[in-house]
């Protein structure tokens, strides 16, 4: 391996040469199950050949122009979005890091248009919005905050899924928004209760303050609708979006509706490369291709199926603390850190992570076969079975 790569990562053994559909091949010809999909990246699988095509094709013409000329591609991507979204404008980024400062400085700007001059946005425990200074302060996890103090100022935390603690600040002058996960992905897999964003909503609405939804992880079916927040049949002032936007083509979007909507004017925010031509033929093939096939509803169904599969295998097993997750979003929560369980599956040719220490994360491409659904369920819960009577 080059020492020639910053110290960033905890890589595992293993190097990927390509892949088809679910399955990722090595360099030594030994094929892996991906249930992680990039973490919630490849929803689509790998080389899926219309993401494939759509790229080769826009980079024999046009990869980029910038953002100071009409882009069409990008236009084109934006009423996709609006269309299934019911959105008003979207901004285009690089990444979901990116996206949520965007939707940070939305906040500020729209707090000091109405004379808010120390604006803070309620955010949550255990919650993650990204590694820039200003979306690692947002987050709710202290080890991401570790060595980078002082910290971007303007956040106050409370528990997740908890409304009373969000109601104990609506007497503090200076909050204009709040930033929530709908479901919590690097905390652990975390569904909040039915009804918990529509009363967020309601706070929003009865304190001007605006609802801003993180869906980096969430978005684009990966829960079983389009956007989590549509299970509550609410819609956000801000929604952010990346991961699985270009099925691995770096893109993410902040979208926003209503007065959130017209907070910019030029010059207040920009991005060299976000929302290129390249980026956006991603997209648009990604979005076209979830039209075709209806991998919004049939997450929905087997990802519950998958659900209960876990449980059902996994009942009665000690040490196994709760299956729980939404769609194709799955976390298996043991009663100890199993860490050592990643290596164990690998080896096993199963790709999965584990979070927070002791939960096995699961986000498996929707085109996962029938075949490959018996293999991740048999597999893994073997493999737990064997961790934990060790």
């Amino acid at each position: 391996m080059s020492d020639h790569l910053m110290n960033t990562y905890a890589r595992l053994p293993v190097t990927f040469e390509k892949g088809d559909g679910a399955t990722l091949h090595d360099t030594n010809g030994k094929s892996y199950l991906d249930a992680i999909s990039g973490i919630a990246v490849c929803s689509l699988g790998h080389a899926h050949p219309a993401i494939s095509d759509a790229i080769c094709k826009q980079s024999q013409t046009l990869i980029h122009t910038s953002n100071l000329y009409q882009i069409a591609n990008q236009q084109a991507l934006a009423d996709k979005l609006i269309e299934h979204s019911g959105m008003d404008k979207v901004f285009f980024s690089n990444s979901g890091a990116e996206a949520n400062e965007a939707a940070i400085k939305i906040a500020r700007k729209y707090a000091h248009k109405h004379n808010i001059d120390n604006p803070c946005i309620i955010v949550m425990e255990n919650s993650f919005h990204g590694r820039t200074l200003a979306t690692l302060s947002a987050t709710g996890n202290p080890k991401v905050h570790e060595g980078f103090a002082p910290l971007v100022e303007g956040f106050i935390r409370v528990p997740f899924d908890d409304i009373d603690a969000v109601k104990a600040h609506s007497d503090n002058k200076n909050i204009v928004a709040i930033l929530v996960e709908p479901v919590q992905g690097e905390g652990g897999i975390h569904v909040p209760k039915t009804g918990y964003l529509a009363t967020l909503r309601e706070i929003c609405d009865a304190n001007n303050w605006l609802l801003m939804v993180d869906e980096i992880q969430t978005g684009m079916g990966r829960t079983g609708e389009w956007f989590a927040f549509q299970h509550d049949n609410i819609k956000p002032d801000v929604l952010t979006l990346a991961k699985a936007l270009g099925n691995g083509m770096p893109i993410g979007a902040c979208l926003a509706q209503g007065e959130a909507a017209n907070t910019f004017a030029p010059g207040n925010h920009g991005t060299t490369f976000g929302g290129n031509p390249l980026a956006c033929a991603a997209g648009l093939a990604v979005i076209n291709t979830m039209e075709v096939h209806n991998h919004v509803a049939a997450v929905a169904k087997k990802g519950q199926l998958l659900i209960e599969q876990f449980q059902q295998t996994l009942k009665g097993q000690n040490g196994v603390v709760e299956v729980r997750g939404k769609g194709y979003m799955i976390g298996i929560q043991l009663d100890r850190p199993c860490g050592d369980l990643v290596t164990m599956a690998l080896e096993q040719g199963l790709l999965i992570n584990v979070t927070r220490g002791d939960t096995v994360r699961l986000l498996p491409t929707f085109v996962m076969s029938t075949e490959q659904t018996v293999f991740l369920v048999n597999t893994l819960s073997e493999l737990i079975k064997t961790f934990l009577n060790k």
